[in-house]
C-alpha cells in the first residue's frame, strides 16, 4: 500500500465532501431557486467541507510519515539481543540498524546476515506493515469524520465564504513564512560557519590578503600546504570575469532590445525574440564546453598570431562566453521595460519634430532607464554567481593579475573546490567556503537592493 494511493483516496474523499457539502447547502435552503438566500455561493460550502476532509487528514499523514521510521527503529532497537549491541559504539549500532532496514526492504546488506539480524529484519517489516495499516485507517477515518462534521454544520446562514477565505489566508501565511524561514536558515547557517572560520583566520587576512592557498599542513615539514587565506585574488578574478561578461552582454543585449521593440516588424520580432531567449535555456555546462573547446583555442591562436602569450585557460574566454549567456537576461528585461514606456511619450516627441532615433535616445531610453539599470544589476548578480563556465574556461589558479589572458579563479569556483570530497567541518580549509559564500551573498544582495532602489526611485516619474 503506497502513500500516493492513500493521497489519491484522500483527494477522492475531498471531492465527495465538496459535492455533498454543496448539495446540502442547496437542499437546506430549499432548492436552486432559493440559493440567493444562502450567505455564500454554494461552491464555498463545498470547499468548506472539502477542507475539513482534507487538511486534518493530510496533517496527520505528514506527522505519521515523519515519525514512523523513528518510532519503528526505536522499537526494533529495544528488542535487539543484548549481546548484539553490547560494547558497540553508536556508529556501529547505526550500521547494524541500517543492515536491518536493508534486509527488511530487500536491499543489499554490508555484513553477514546472522539469525539475530534476520529476526530483527522480520520484526521491522512486521512493524512497518502494522504501521501502514494503522496509518490508512486513521487517515481515512479522520478524513471521513471531518467531512461528516462539515456536512452536519452546513446551514444556509453559515458564513462559508469567510471561513474558507480565512483558511486560505492562514495557508498562504504559513507558506510565506516557510519561504522566509528557509532563507533565514540558509543565512544563519552560513553566518555561524563563517564566524567559526574567522575564529581561526583573521578577517584582515581574509579580506585583504593577496595569497590564496587553503591547504592546511598536516606535518611541520609538509611542502605546499601554507594555509594562506587571502581572498583578494578570488575577488579580483570574479570582478574581471564579470566585467568582461558585462562588456559583452550589456551593449548586445540593450541594442537587440531597442531593435526588437522599436524597429523590428512583428514577423521579425516573433522569430528573433524566441531565438535570443533560447540562450537562457542552454545549460551552463554546455557553455563551458563551448568556452573550453572553441573560444579558448581561438583566443590562443589569435594571441599567438600577434605575439601575445595566452594561457590555455583564461579569464577572457570565460568572460566572453558568460557574456553570451547573459545576453537574454538583459535583452528580455530591457525589451519589456522599453515596451512599457507609454506611447504618449513617443507621440509627443514626434509631434515636436523629433526623429525616431532622437525619440529613442532622448525620450524612450531615459524613461526606461531605471528598469534597464535594474536588469543590468540583476545580470551582474547572475554573472558573479556563475561557476561551471569559469571552472572549464578560466581554471582554478588563484592568480592576482589584471591580465585577462591569464588563468584566474572566482569565489564560486573555490567554494565548489573546498566542499568537494571528504571534508572536516572543523578545519579552516572547509570553513573558508562558508566565508566566501557569505561574502558572495552580501555582494549579490547589495546589488539586488541597489537595483530595486533605482527602480523604485525613478519609476514614478514615467507612470
Amino acid at each position: 500500500m503506497h502513500t500516493w494511493t492513500l493521497i489519491l483516496l484522500l483527494l477522492a474523499v475531498m471531492a465527495l465532501a465538496y459535492h455533498l457539502g454543496m448539495k446540502r447547502a442547496i437542499t437546506r435552503v430549499g432548492g436552486l431557486k432559493q440559493i440567493n438566500h444562502l450567505h455564500s455561493l454554494p461552491a464555498y460550502y463545498g470547499v468548506y467541507a472539502a477542507l475539513w476532509a482534507g487538511i486534518p487528514a493530510l496533517l496527520l499523514l505528514g506527522l505519521w510519515l515523519g515519525f514512523q521510521d523513528h518510532f519503528i527503529t526505536a522499537l526494533v532497537t529495544a528488542q535487539l539481543p543484548p549481546d548484539l549491541v553490547a560494547a558497540q559504539s553508536a556508529g556501529q549500532i547505526d550500521l547494524i540498524l541500517n543492515d536491518i532496514k536493508n534486509l527488511a526492504t530487500g536491499n543489499i546488506v554490508s555484513a553477514t546476515v546472522t539469525p539475530e539480524i534476520q529476526a530483527a529484519a522480520t520484526q521491522f517489516a512486521r512493524f512497518e506493515e502494522l504501521s501502514t495499516q494503522a496509518q490508512w485507517l486513521a487517515v481515512l477515518a479522520l478524513a471521513l469524520g471531518g467531512a461528516s462534521f462539515a456536512w452536519s454544520r452546513t446551514e444556509p446562514q453559515m458564513r462559508a465564504r469567510n471561513r474558507v477565505e480565512s483558511v486560505f489566508l492562514v495557508i498562504m501565511v504559513i507558506f510565506s513564512s516557510l519561504a522566509i524561514l528557509t532563507t533565514l536558515g540558509i543565512v544563519l547557517s552560513v553566518l555561524f560557519e563563517s564566524l567559526r572560520f574567522f575564529e581561526l583566520v583573521s578577517p584582515l587576512e581574509f579580506f585583504f590578503g593577496t595569497n590564496w592557498s587553503p591547504q592546511i599542513a598536516l606535518r611541520a615539514d609538509q611542502v605546499g600546504a601554507t594555509g594562506a587565506f587571502g581572498a583578494i585574488p578570488l575577488f579580483t578574478g570574479t570582478l574581471m570575469v564579470s566585467l568582461i561578461a558585462m562588456v559583452v552582454a550589456v551593449p548586445i543585449g540593450l541594442m537587440s532590445a531597442i531593435y526588437l521593440s522599436e524597429y523590428a516588424s512583428r514577423s521579425v520580432r516573433a522569430i528573433a525574440k524566441p531565438i535570443i531567449e533560447v540562450l537562457a535555456g542552454i545549460p551552463t555546462v554546455v557553455y563551458g564546453f563551448f568556452a573550453a573547446l572553441t573560444v579558448a583555442p581561438v583566443i590562443r591562436e589569435l594571441g599567438a598570431a600577434v605575439g601575445l602569450e595566452v594561457a590555455s585557460e583564461s579569464a577572457l574566454a570565460a568572460g566572453l562566453v558568460m557574456g553570451v549567456m547573459i545576453i537574454p537576461f538583459i535583452s528580455s528585461l530591457a525589451d519589456d521595460v522599453i515596451n512599457a514606456v507609454p506611447q504618449a511619450l513617443r507621440d509627443g516627441s514626434y509631434a515636436l519634430g523629433a526623429t525616431q532615433s532622437e525619440t529613442i535616445r532622448l525620450v524612450v531610453i531615459p524613461a526606461a532607464l531605471p528598469g534597464i539599470v535594474g536588469g543590468i544589476l540583476l545580470a551582474v548578480s547572475r554573472a558573479i554567481g556563475e561557476t561551471m563556465i569559469v571552472v572549464m574556461a578560466a581554471g582554478m589558479a588563484a592568480n592576482l593579475t589584471a591580465n585577462p589572458l591569464d588563468s584566474v579563479t572566482t569565489v564560486t569556483v573555490q567554494i565548489v573546490t573546498l566542499l568537494t570530497g571528504d571534508q572536516e567541518f572543523d578545519s579552516a580549509k572547509t570553513l573558508a567556503a562558508f566565508a566566501l559564500g557569505l561574502t558572495l551573498f552580501v555582494v549579490t544582495l547589495a546589488l539586488n537592493v541597489l537595483a530595486l532602489s533605482i527602480v523604485r526611485k525613478y519609476r514614478e516619474q514615467y507612470e
